[in-house]
Parts: C-alpha cells; structure tokens; sequence
C-alpha cells in the first residue's frame, strides 16, 4: 500500500511540475498563459487533495480487518436474536422495545462495516483457520443449541433467555470492541468501536434491570 501511494504521489507531483513548466515557458506574460498557469496550479491542488482523501479512506490496518469481519457476523446474530423474539407473543414490551433498538442500530453498522472491507480490498469474511485470540474472537456468540433454546421458549422464559444471552452477546463485542480502539488505525473504525463499546455498556446495564424485574 506505502508502495502504491509512493507511486502516485510522484506521479502527482510530476503532472503538476509538468504542468507548471508548460505554463510559465509560453512565455509571453500574456493574460492566456497567466490563466493556463492558474488552471494548471488549481488542477494540481485538486488533484492532491482528492488523492490525500483517497489515501485517507483507504489507510487501515490487520485490527480494522479484522474488527469489521468478526463484527459483522457478531452483529449478523444479535440482529437474528433480536428478530427471534420480535415474533414471540406475550413478551413483556420493554423487552421487544430493546430488540428493535439493538435491530435498528446493528444493521447499519453491517452494511458500513461491509463497505469499508470492499473499499479496502479485503475479504468480508475471516480467512478460515486464523488464529482470532488476539481479536476478542467472537466473544459471546451464542451455539446452535443456544439459538434452539430462544427459538423454543416463549413468554415470559423467552425474554428471559433472550436477556441473559444478548448480555453475554454484548459482552463478547465489547472485548471486540476494545481491542480495535487500542490497536486499529482507520478513524471511522476506531470511532465505530467507541460507540459500540459505550451504547452496549449501557444496554447491558438496561438488560441486567429488566432481567432483574421479570
């Protein structure tokens, strides 16, 4: 990546050295080769800055890959959990009150996350058989068995699992979340773990009081 911006940058200043050259050897100190000079001068700046932005949006490193592709499948699950109990009857309203909220503002995220990953030129997926230990590697996922549990309950016990589990979910993608802030490079997906981190402290906080008055 330094390689190819390396190169593009030379050839950035090249172009406008090239320019600058042309306009200030037609020589005359004619108005038409002032304004050749002032386009070319104006050219190149957007140039730069148009390449700066690029560079900008681009820069990141393995954490920022790696936040984006274990967080989407983890946000992918709280989204299923969240529909899960949405289609349940007799589930207290505060506790599909939450679901929608957590509905709502993780499936954005998936669909930025993902966008980023493409922007980058990186898989949307973890390579398989990577060692994810240093990532917070999906922490709180909930197993198959655990998805049948919520899937079969109902009522009352079914707000009730849903809680204990999203807790747990929640829990597992803010060690996520913290090893990007410590270790990632890209803004967006630094700024990104911020919020997580600190919307999900406080849902897990809302979770424990509802679970405590069911």
């Amino acid at each position: 990546m330094t390689k190819k911006f390396l190169t593009l940058s030379t050839a950035a200043i090249a172009a406008a050295i090239t320019l600058a050259g042309c306009g200030g050897g037609s020589g005359s100190g004619t108005t038409t080769t002032g304004m050749d000079h002032g386009s070319a001068s104006a050219t190149a700046s957007a140039s730069a800055t148009s390449g700066s932005a690029s560079a900008s949006a681009a820069a990141h490193n393995s954490a920022d890959t790696m936040f984006a592709q274990m967080m989407i499948p983890h946000h992918a699950q709280a989204v299923e959990m969240s529909d899960v109990i949405l289609k349940k009857q007799n589930v207290p309203a505060k506790v599909t009150a939450l679901a929608e909220k957590i509905k709502a503002a993780q499936a954005p995220e998936i669909e930025t996350m993902t966008g980023w990953l493409k922007s980058w030129n990186e898989p949307t997926e973890a390579p398989s058989g990577h060692d994810m230990s240093s990532h917070g590697a999906m922490g709180g996922m909930m197993s198959a068995d655990d998805m049948k549990k919520l899937d079969a309950a109902q009522g009352t016990e079914a707000a009730k699992l849903f809680l204990t589990q999203m807790i747990a979910h929640h829990q597992g993608a803010l060690m996520m979340a913290n090893v990007e802030k410590d270790g990632g490079q890209n803004p967006d997906a630094v700024a990104l773990a911020g919020n997580i981190s600190s919307s999900q402290q406080k849902e897990i906080q809302e979770m424990k009081d509802l679970l405590a008055a069911l």
